[in-house]
């Protein structure tokens, strides 16, 4: 086959199809410069097969190959990595900071302020035992301690609910994304079917919701190999093969298919959600705990993502689980430890908190902090004189209940014993006191001491002391406080501690002594050393041994600490996030000047095409001349 004229008009024809398709994709990245997840791209062409003719071969034009993306998968797949952790750290670094205004110690107001005045305002009725204005103010300063714990415990379970309620509407749309990659999959996989082109704008979405799914769960993408494009550019590069997405280890899509992640809280009395991924076979497999990286991850370690099987239904772990149970650590101490000191005031009954236990099991082995050790149970007269002591001792073997010669609480109080040694069989604690255990219809039971009604009439009264093991208040046997006998207190932590009720209807009840006796401040001095008493607090496998005022730190100091953690990882991450995104943009989003520029040389390249049309319009034009 030879050159003629007609062939040289078709290279003419080439390059005006070249330049055409070049000014469409340029003006393609235009107006997409600002289009989230757009790729730039470029038109690549290469000579057509020339024409074989002696001397040698002859041009025959240009020919389009391909319309590629200036795509790097090496920094798309960093700037995913990146995006995921900048995700999980800007979430984090909000929850925290948002947290950290429940604790405003730092200003001198909140729980350790109103602690500190509850204390002292224990000291001044310690100096005034029988004015009622002041038992009127210790009352409303407890309940203003009461009330800052509970408010701050709610606003930090309110948090927790929220980030719950995140969970779910995140979990969703990540169900949904993966449903659409999965479609954009098999959309690409007909688009490139024979190998024929490219389908860049589905590759650009489906770049877009993997960016997605790297921020909502951390979610990374596998191909089966990774081909570069060193026309377009040295850096350029694209995954083909198999796809897989996946979230540490578990496949969310697998080419055309997806994997919905299983969300409920059906099986939770606090409504918290647990994720499961159900295999092939059926069974659902929990992934909580699997799940470390963007938002979804933030709020699992925030919130907690180990939740045990107990009635609680509360997470074992997690930020804002730990302070949550700091707190709650701290106030139910401060409950148990207050009521064991005011059960030393003299009354004539006490009812425990209704209690889930079984009476004949030992008492150590129930879920009531009592510990091994003792307690006397004190009895005195009408003018407040110490008339009989007896000690009740708490060991391993010891039932609540139980027959007369048994180790039960009930069998040492009935007992006949010479507690005076004064060989006088009808002064003793077991003439006073009355021992009851009684069982509600509703469930849970009770213990109620109660003075005998002929001694009652007569003005005697009775109170609890522990038998310390040494000068530390938390050396007993923390049996009245534990049980909630004769409380200062009403509630178990922090959700529901608060003056005890009687005394919010009628503060004049509280008492500043042992006994009734006037001007008696023992109880209230001892109250007012309660805040230098070291204690034990247990949080989970943690066991802290310090005042508290010292706990309140350990939680405050958490939070604090956690926070400004949060702030300087955040700024690290967010440093290298900006390198990263830099880079990224450097090589795939659209420049507009460059684009104008390319605009320019293709208009340019359009006019000479069309000058080599009209170039041989006119040697036709000759030649149909010579003709006539």
């Amino acid at each position: 086959m030879g050159s003629s004229i007609f062939n040289t008009l078709n290279i003419g024809y080439s390059g005006l199809t070249a330049a055409q398709a070049g000014v469409s994709t340029t003006s393609h990245n235009i107006t997409n410069a600002e289009s989230e997840g757009y790729t730039r791209q470029r038109v690549v062409t290469a000579a057509s097969t020339p024409v074989n003719m002696a001397p040698g071969n002859v041009g025959n034009g240009t020919q389009i190959m391909d319309i590629a993306r200036i795509f790097d998968s090496f920094v798309y797949d960093r700037y995913t990595g990146i995006s995921a952790d900048k995700e999980y750290s800007d979430y984090t670094k909000t929850t925290l900071e948002t947290l950290s205004t429940y604790f405003p110690e730092i200003d001198g107001v909140g729980i350790k302020s109103d602690l500190q005045d509850y204390y002292n305002m224990w000291q001044t009725f310690a100096d005034n035992p029988d004015n009622d204005a002041i038992k009127l103010s210790l009352a409303k300063q407890t309940e203003a301690v009461s009330s800052s714990i509970t408010s701050t415990q709610n606003k930090i379970y309110d948090l927790q609910s929220t980030l719950n309620s995140q969970l779910k509407v995140n979990v969703d749309e990540v169900n949904l994304l993966a449903k659409e990659l999965a479609n954009v999959n098999i959309s690409i996989e007909i688009a490139e079917a024979g190998d024929t082109f490219t389908a860049n704008d589905l590759r650009d979405k489906r770049n877009s919701i993997e960016l997605s799914l790297a921020k909502l769960i951390g979610a990374e993408s596998f191909s089966g190999e990774t081909k570069s494009n060193n026309v377009i550019s040295s850096s350029s590069n694209e995954k083909n093969g198999s796809y897989t997405l996946m979230v540490n280890g578990f496949n969310l899509v697998d080419g055309g298919s997806y994997h919905p992640i299983h969300i409920s809280s059906q099986n939770n009395s606090n409504g918290f959600y647990e994720l499961s991924y159900e295999r092939q076979d059926g069974v659902l497999i929990p992934m909580d705990e699997r799940i470390s990286g963007g938002r979804i991850g933030a709020i699992l370690d925030l919130r907690g993502d180990k939740i045990e099987g107990d009635s609680s239904g509360a997470p074992s772990n997690g930020t804002l689980q730990k302070v949550l149970d700091e707190l709650n650590a701290f106030s139910a101490t401060l409950i148990e430890s207050t009521n064991n000191i005011y059960a030393s005031n003299a009354t004539q009954r006490m009812t425990s908190n209704s209690l889930e236990m079984n009476p004949t099991q030992p008492i150590l082995d129930s879920s009531l902090n009592v510990k091994n050790g003792a307690f006397d149970i004190i009895i005195y007269d009408i003018d407040g004189k110490e008339t009989a002591r007896r000690t009740i001792d708490i060991n391993s073997l010891t039932t609540m209940t139980g027959a007369t010669g048994s180790n039960s609480v009930e069998a040492q109080i009935t007992a006949q014993k010479d507690d005076n040694a004064d060989s006088n069989a009808n002064n003793d604690v077991d003439d006073f006191i009355q021992f009851h255990w009684a069982t509600y219809p509703s469930g849970g039971s009770a213990l109620d001491l109660v003075m005998d009604s002929n001694y009652a009439s007569k003005g005697y009264s009775f109170s609890i002391e522990d038998n310390l093991k040494t000068d530390r208040f938390d050396s007993g046997s923390n049996f009245a406080g534990a049980l909630g006998l004769s409380k200062f207190f009403d509630g178990k932590d922090a959700k529901d501690i608060n003056l005890n009720n009687d005394f919010i209807d009628n503060p004049t009840k509280i008492k500043a002594g042992k006994t009734s006796a006037s001007g008696d401040n023992t109880l209230s001095l001892d109250m007012v050393q309660q805040q230098f008493e070291v204690y034990s607090f247990k949080v989970g496998d943690m066991k802290y041994e310090t005042t508290m005022y010292g706990m309140f730190d350990v939680v405050a100091t958490e939070v604090g600490v956690r926070t400004k953690d949060a702030i300087l990882n955040n700024q690290t991450i967010t440093a290298q996030f900006n390198a990263t995104e830099l880079e990224y943009s450097s090589i795939s989003k659209v420049s507009i000047d460059e684009e104008l520029t390319n605009l320019i040389k293709y208009q340019t390249s359009y006019g000479a095409a069309s000058k080599i049309i009209t170039t041989i319009d006119q040697m036709m034009q000759t030649l149909l001349g010579i003709k006539q």
